[in-house]
């Protein structure tokens, strides 16, 4: 496993491209209401994105067909944005999103309610967003990253939450995905032991069920197997000689 270590270089292009990603977010957040569809929500981050001179890096990764991934309640990940589908009242709905600046990627998601939601279904997305801080704690020099997957799963299955397994956080950099493939759950031995200059997308995906899921027919989008809701909490983090740096929050972002 060859884990890129970034030049102070590539890491001001890397917060260069995440401070614009934490910007699209923002901004898509506030946008969302009742009677919005899917497709408008794909439509705005797209033209914000291309609005700072930057590419969307989801679109046509893989064959996607979309440069934002929007997931509706029982939906994980990688929901395919639609004119007919309509957000409505009590719906949560998952935003994923990156870009590429002067060929570096950032990655971060974020999980909102539509209006008055389930006080349940609230709490799965407070608790999805502090599985991610808890994880973090480890995301330092000198610790290994099953560290930060651990804590992950210990502070979700607290609360009685499924951990999704199918789908796993990543290194990025040049490429939206790289080395090292990074678990929200406890596998097998401690992991690398970290080193400054790694940056990874960590990226809780939590379920109010079981942890199980399913791909669609459409081929893309991963749902729950119990059709509960789903939350998802990601950002672009920068492993340095202290404190983590993420890199998607910068002074002044929306957490």
């Amino acid at each position: 496993m060859a884990v890129s270590i970034k030049s102070e270089h590539e890491i001001e292009l890397m917060r260069e491209s995440c401070r614009l990603l934490s910007i699209v977010h923002d901004e898509l957040g506030k946008a969302l209401k009742p009677g919005m569809s899917t497709w408008e929500v794909d439509k705005l981050g797209e033209e914000m994105i291309r609005s700072f001179g930057c590419t969307p890096n989801f679109l046509h990764y893989n064959g996607y067909p979309a440069s934002i991934c929007v997931s509706v309640n029982e939906e994980v990940v990688h929901g395919i944005p639609s004119k007919k589908r309509i957000l409505r009242e009590g719906d949560i709905v998952s935003l994923d999103a990156g870009l590429i600046y002067k060929g570096y990627h950032s990655d971060a998601a974020r999980t909102y309610g539509i209006g008055t939601i389930d006080p349940k279904v609230q709490q799965l997305i407070d608790v999805t967003k502090q599985c991610f801080f808890e994880g973090i704690k480890y995301a330092k020099a000198g610790c290994h990253l099953h560290d930060i997957s651990l804590a992950i799963q210990q502070y979700a299955e607290s609360f009685g939450f499924g951990v999704v397994k199918d789908m796993v956080g990543h290194g990025i950099g040049k490429q939206l995905h790289e080395d090292p493939q990074i678990p929200n759950y406890k596998t097998i031995g401690r992991g690398i032991k970290l080193r400054p200059g790694m940056t990874l997308a960590i990226e809780p995906m939590i379920n109010l069920g079981t942890w199980e899921g399913k791909t669609l027919k459409d081929g893309w989008t991963f749902v729950t197997k119990d059709g509960k809701p789903s939350a998802h909490y990601e950002n672009t983090v920068l492993i340095t000689e202290g404190e983590p740096e993420i890199l998607t929050l910068p002074a002044g972002a929306v957490r």
